[in-house]
């Protein structure tokens, strides 16, 4: 997968997380796990778009981190909102599976920057 494919598809998760968002309950707990979760689902492509412009294959690298951990911290939102019942896990199971998806892809990355550098 190219960098364009990966802009476009933690846009597109990052897109899907807003719309789950706006299902949660309207209480306390829904507004605080929301927050979190969009801060990191919106994080993971922002700071991938900041991983492709770095200035050194260290800043890459260094972006690339972050990355794995805020879409690690994704799913542990996700897992969140499953267990805690705030929705049905079928309305949550695929975001999941994308967040851990993305997850592995940007270490698998991270690892390959690592190896060449």
């Amino acid at each position: 997968m190219d960098d364009v494919a990966l802009k476009t598809r933690t846009k597109q998760f990052a897109l899907r997380v807003m719309k789950l968002v706006a299902a949660l309950p309207i209480d306390f707990v829904g507004k605080a796990i929301g927050s979190q979760l969009i801060r990191s689902a919106t994080s993971v492509g922002a700071n991938y778009r900041a991983a492709c412009r770095g200035r050194s294959k260290a800043e890459f690298i260094a972006k690339l981190q972050i990355v794995v951990e805020e879409a690690d911290e994704c799913c542990y939102w996700l897992e969140l909102i499953i267990e805690g019942s705030l929705l049905p896990k079928a309305k949550v199971e695929l975001l999941l599976d994308e967040a851990n998806q993305i997850t592995a892809i940007m270490v698998t990355s991270r690892k390959s920057a690592q190896n060449r550098s």
